[in-house]
């Protein structure tokens, strides 16, 4: 199948359950880009800085794009003008810094904070704990340039289906915790769960996900 038919048929797919599709696009070239974008995506996902702004220039301007990836904080301030959604807020320092860069720019910037729900050492993200810090934090009061709209996570890479289900159950139990806490900042606004990508997505989607970041089903394996 083409792009553009792979798109008709995870839309098909996610109908029933009320979910956002991003197209995970990094590495792909733009003629690429833009056949999912004539197939009427508008939200493309990158996972790095030099890119995302590269393809930015490049792709129409009403292209929603989201960062994905693991973000340095000295690398926000590329993005920070024109990025729809950072995904990956995995700390308080990357926070601060995108609010500064934010202000700069004078923006509020969309962001998930991402939870870490993997048994792999090697996924980034904020425990439990770390999450109601920042979310009861004084940074968080003064942070009027971003706004928290959600939460984002990666299962862990596995055959194992039933740990990857408790794994995005497990999120999907924290972000409704969070939804449901009373006196959080009017910034934390808790609409989106991001989880589920190529290879677990029908999991994530039974499991609560509103938005899935979805690459090789789209475009094919990276080379």
């Amino acid at each position: 199948m083409n792009v553009a038919d792979q798109i008709v048929s995870l839309r098909e797919q996610i109908a029933p359950f009320d979910c956002q599709l991003v197209a995970v696009s990094k590495t792909k070239p733009v003629p690429v880009l833009l056949e999912a974008y004539t197939a009427g995506v508008r939200d493309f996902g990158e996972n790095k800085v030099q890119e995302m702004t590269e393809k930015y220039e490049q792709m129409p301007k009403d292209v929603k794009w989201h960062m994905i990836g693991h973000l340095q904080s000295n690398k926000i301030k590329y993005i920070a003008p024109f990025v729809h959604l950072i995904h990956s807020v995995d700390s308080l320092k990357l926070f601060k810094e995108i609010n500064k860069q934010a202000a700069k720019v004078n923006r509020q910037i969309n962001c998930l904070l991402q939870m870490h729900i993997a048994e792999e050492e090697s996924k980034f993200g904020l425990s439990e704990e770390e999450l109601f810090e920042l979310l009861h934090s004084e940074t968080m009061k003064n942070s009027d340039h971003v706004k928290v709209t959600g939460l984002m996570g990666m299962a862990t890479f596995t055959e194992h289906q039933e740990q990857v289900r408790k794994e995005f159950s497990h999120l999907k139990h924290i972000f409704d915790r969070v939804k449901g806490s009373p006196d959080l900042p009017p910034q934390v606004q808790m609409q989106i769960l991001s989880m589920g990508m190529s290879g677990d997505y029908p999991i994530a989607l039974e499991e609560g996900s509103s938005m899935i970041r979805i690459g090789t089903t789209i475009f094919g394996s990276r080379n």
